[in-house]
């Protein structure tokens, strides 16, 4: 896909915004939305997005920023698992932590929101202990949404614990939708106030893009990202009053502003945001470099979802609507996902392989296909072939050894709870790896494997879920039918 997006100067205009804001006041608690690290979506839809570009972003602040986690009891109590990496909450809590300690960042403390006595609340605050993070809980809002008087008093965000913060900056992000970032960032604002901290609100959201108009692919992307949660653009009415400019934003952000505006006004004294997106300090806008290039990639996304869709249905993830909205979005811009190429071609060769589960994958103008074999799946035959024609490595070598696949497969359907003659994709990776420290075609092999990043992939039967992380890893665009490879 065409790059259509300039990450280095995002980094120095995004930068000088938030600088700009955090100028306003004496402390400035930024909401992060979306994901903070790996943003395939931001990548798939706008190619020169990095999926660690917000880390990058976070870096240039690190000396002058804090991060505050905040996770949903709620979430805690059911396990709730993020569909991406097939992780629970609070795994990707403490994965947040390492990763961004990692990185330099300071995270300073962890909110346990919609606190209620869940014992595995309790329980996971015990295991922050070990990662020296100090664990705060906060209870539901008395009052909220609609009596401000008591939000905003000593029985509402006063009755929350106050979170010690030392930095300038305080980034407010959490492992995924719904865990109580704006509640926690609000009432860190009244405790501010009480102390005399001229402290202040901003919110930092990837998707829409406030500048591109209603009707967008790129914004019709994020509706289809978020289908499961019925989210739908709208034109920002409160800014077209105020400002008499257009611009775009969301239905929960328009809906929950003027609630959200009269607190702020009850807290600090003054209007300070006229319109959610006053609220927004994102500059994505400015950065895209070629509009064509960002609609093709936004289409390709929007299909891409619709398959995610029906393969989530299938699982049960989902309910009949998400894939239904998103249907009625391919065809307000006159998509199909019949036009997905790499599909026929995986199809094609289904159907001349007798059946047998298979897939393709589309690097450039190249279509390179495989097929379910004795001894791989039809996603790791396909990577090996894709990773042959990319090293110039003839059809018929073998990349891997049979001396080591066989012992892999022997004590795979020695601890399986089923028999499974055929290797998986993590399982072929680290196969090649071992082959490439004896043989130099094989190393060779693996060296282009970051050639696979950007590259569309089909398979004709549903990808399980240990392969389809991997392929996102890789960077590789992975759809899949419904059906499950049942032999």
């Amino acid at each position: 896909m065409k790059k259509c997006f300039d990450a280095e100067k995002y980094l120095k205009v995004q930068k000088q915004k938030i600088k700009k804001r955090i100028k306003m006041f004496d402390k400035l608690y930024l909401e992060f939305g979306g994901k903070l690290i790996d943003d395939q979506h931001a990548a798939r839809t706008l190619p020169g997005f990095l999926p660690d570009l917000k880390i990058k972003l976070l870096q240039e602040f690190k000396d002058e920023a804090e991060i505050i986690l905040c996770i949903n009891a709620n979430a805690i109590e059911k396990s709730k698992i993020r569909a991406d990496r097939m992780i629970s909450y609070e795994t990707e809590v403490l994965r947040l932590i390492e990763f961004l300690r990692e990185k330099g960042l300071l995270v300073s403390s962890v909110v346990i929101t919609l606190f209620n006595g869940q014992k595995k609340a309790k329980d996971f605050a015990e295991k922050l202990k070990d990662y020296k993070v100090k664990t705060y809980f906060h209870t539901f809002t008395k009052g909220y949404p609609t009596d401000v008087d008591t939000i905003v008093s000593d029985e509402g965000y006063g009755a929350n614990p106050y979170i010690k913060t030392t930095k300038s900056l305080v980034i407010v992000s959490a492992p995924g939708p719904c865990s109580g970032k704006l509640a926690t960032s609000l009432s860190q604002l009244y405790h501010e106030f009480k102390r005399g901290v001229n402290a202040g609100y901003a919110k930092f959201e990837t998707f829409p893009v406030w500048s591109l108009p209603l009707k967008h692919p790129v914004n019709i992307a994020y509706e289809a990202a978020t289908a499961d949660l019925a989210d739908k653009n709208m034109i920002d009415y409160f800014h077209l009053e105020k400002y008499g400019k257009t611009v775009v934003n969301y239905n929960r952000d328009l809906e929950t502003f003027p609630v959200l505006k009269e607190i702020l006004k009850r807290i600090t004294g003054k209007t300070v945001y006229y319109s959610p997106t006053d609220m927004g300090v994102n500059v994505i806008g400015e950065c895209i470099i070629d509009d064509k290039a960002a609609k093709d990639a936004a289409k390709a996304e929007i299909v891409r979802r619709y398959y995610r869709a029906l393969t989530d249905l299938k699982k049960g993830i989902v309910t009949p609507d998400v894939p239904e909205r998103i249907k009625l979005l391919m065809n307000e811009l006159k998509i199909s996902e019949e036009e997905r190429l790499v599909t026929k071609k995986a199809e094609e060769k289904r159907i001349k392989s007798g059946d047998l589960p298979s897939a393709c994958i589309e690097i450039g103008k190249k279509h390179i296909v495989g097929r379910k074999t004795e001894q791989l799946s039809p996603i790791s035959s396909t990577i090996l072939n894709a990773l042959k024609i990319l090293s110039k490595i003839p059809d018929e070598v073998d990349l891997l050894a049979p001396a080591v696949l066989e012992p892999i497969l022997k004590i795979k359907n020695k601890t399986a709870n089923f028999k499974e003659n055929h290797l998986r994709l993590g399982e072929v990776l680290i196969a090649l790896s071992i082959c490439s420290t004896t043989n130099p075609t094989a190393k060779k092999a693996l060296e282009n494997i970051e050639e696979l990043n950007g590259a569309e992939f089909h398979a004709t039967h549903m990808i399980p879920d240990d392969e389809m992380i991997i392929l996102s890893n890789l960077g590789v665009n992975a759809t899949c039918g419904t059906e499950i490879d049942t032999k």
